[in-house]
Parts: structure tokens; C-alpha cells; sequence
């Protein structure tokens, strides 16, 4: 890290007045609640950030209950006004607004000639235009205070191919690029980006989650995830944030996906090549439960 460079990380705040703040936004489960927990026992104040709103003040309570500090806020990341509303409203209470989690997503799969437009509207809605609504909420604010961290929520398959998850991967790879982009852009303000990119992680978007749709067997898609060691979310949240406290750029969890990744930037062809495979052997496999 350049000694030069502010500091902000979760266990030391870098302004001598108030509350830490974070806003994580899809905070009501999976991820974004594993996130909300552990950042609440590092003494960070929380805004539970969902459309399922009930489900976010379930979480706050809890947080509140465990003597750490949280409320809800209703939100739907595709409203601008709405989230600039729970961003501002979260710098009014605290001073400072110090980490944006903009982690709210949804996954359509099945293979990409199966879309109608109100699939890519959705995927893109949330997983993109959601990120960016995020980022001309916050940055603003963190501009002005000089500090900040806004750490946006990809994907592996925001890294490599992932056939038949082809809207997802799309955000994905435009979330990755943006924060890679405003990593850059930001630091001259004081300003951090990181972008995480979990590998399979057990949360309930492996079962298409609450606003998502699943166009192949879920039997199956859950099938296929168990074979990939799907990890806790609570330890790939606190993973996570002491990689946010080191400002790293891109942070993959489990750290065995990494070798994905380098698979795929050394030989993008074999990265195919396997991605292909699997995705043939998937289909054989829906082929098999349709016959059956």
C-alpha cells in the first residue's frame, strides 16, 4: 500500500468524529447479510440495505441484539432516488459515510436463445444499473469527505465463462470492469474500490433467490454447485473484509478459484475449451432428467 494513501480500513477509522458507516445494499441475506454481521462486530454502523424489507430488519434487530449497531432501509437498487435517499440519509446520521457495499444481485440462468427481453431487463437492471445507481449515490459524498471505500459485489463469472449463466455473466464482467476503472479514477480523492468475485458460496442465489429464475432443473442446478464446495458465507465475509482492509482490487474467495482465473488470462482457449465441456455435460444431464 502507499504510505501516502489515507487510511481506511475496518479497524481503525481515519476521521476523529462519529461512527463509522457502512450501507450494504441486498443485506438481507446471503453475502450481503454475512458482510452487514461481521462488518457490525468491527464497530461499523450498518444500514441493512433490501426490498425485502421485513427480512432486513430481522437482521438489523439481530445485529442490535449482538450489541453492535443497525437499521433497515427499504430499498430497490434500481431506484436512483431511492438509494441516493438511504445514502443521505445514512451521512446525515453519521457524519461520514465510509464503506458503499453495493452486493444486491440476481441470477436468470439457462442458455442465452432461451431469454426474453424482460430477462436481460431485470439481470441488467439490478446487477449493473443497480452498481452504478450505488456509486452516483455515494462517490459524491466520499469525494467530498476525502475518504471511502465502495466495494462492489461480481463474480468469477465476472472473470471467466460461465455458459448457460449468460446475463449474469455479462454484469458481472461489466461490474468487474467498472470497478477496475473507478479503482483508478478514485484514489487521487482519497477514495477506494474494491470489486469481490466469490467463487460458489451457499447462499439462496444458488436456488435462483428471492428475484431470480432458474430456467433449468433446480434439482440439477443444485447438484452441480454441491459439487463445487459451495463456502459459508460468514467466512467468506470476514475473508472478504480483511481483504477490503488491504485495499486489495480484486478479491476472489475460496482462494483455490484463483487458479480458474489465472487458467483463464494464460490460455483463454483452454478456459473455454473446459467451460465448454461442462456446459455439454450439463445439458446431457437436463436431456437425461427430461427423458426420464
Amino acid at each position: 500500500m502507499d504510505p501516502s494513501e489515507p487510511r481506511n480500513d475496518l479497524r481503525r477509522p481515519n476521521h476523529t468524529t462519529g461512527r463509522r458507516c457502512a450501507v450494504v445494499t441486498g443485506g438481507a441475506s446471503g453475502i450481503g447479510r454475512a458482510l452487514a454481521e461481521a462488518l457490525a462486530v468491527t464497530g461499523v454502523g450498518i444500514v441493512v440495505a433490501d426490498r425485502q424489507a421485513e427480512l432486513a430488519e430481522q437482521v438489523a434487530f439481530g445485529i442490535r441484539a449482538r450489541g453492535g449497531a443497525a437499521r433497515a432501509a427499504e430499498l430497490d437498487v434500481r431506484n436512483l432516488d431511492g438509494f441516493r435517499k438511504v445514502v443521505q440519509d445514512a451521512f446525515a446520521e453519521s457524519g461520514r459515510l465510509d464503506y458503499l457495499f453495493n452486493n444486491a444481485g440476481i441470477v436468470v440462468s439457462g442458455e442465452i436463445g432461451e431469454y426474453e427481453p424482460a430477462d436481460w431487463d431485470d439481470v441488467i437492471d439490478v446487477n449493473l444499473r443497480g452498481v452504478t445507481h450505488g456509486i452516483l449515490a455515494a462517490y459524491p459524498l466520499m469525494i467530498e469527505q476525502g475518504f471511502g471505500h465502495i466495494v462492489n459485489t461480481a463474480s468469477m463469472a465476472g472473470l471467466m465463462s460461465s455458459p448457460a449463466m449468460g446475463s449474469y455473466t455479462v454484469t458481472k464482467h461489466a461490474v468487474v470492469a467498472l470497478s477496475r476503472v473507478l479503482r483508478i479514477e478514485a484514489r487521487r480523492h482519497g477514495v477506494r474500490v474494491s470489486v469481490l468475485c466469490p467463487g460458489v458460496i451457499r447462499t439462496p442465489i444458488l436456488e435462483g433467490g428471492r428475484y431470480g429464475r432458474l430456467k433449468l432443473d433446480p434439482a440439477l442446478i443444485a447438484e452441480f454447485f454441491e459439487r463445487l464446495r459451495p463456502m459459508d458465507p460468514a467466512l467468506f465475509a470476514r475473508r472478504a473484509l480483511r481483504a477490503v482492509e488491504r485495499n486489495r482490487g480484486i478479491i476472489i474467495e475460496p482462494p483455490w478459484w484463483r487458479l480458474f482465473w489465472y487458467l483463464d488470462r494464460l490460455s483463454p482457449r483452454l478456459a473455454d475449451k473446459l467451460a465448454e465441456g461442462a456446459f455439454h455435460r450439463m445439458r446431457r444431464e437436463v436431456e437425461r432428467l427430461q427423458g426420464s
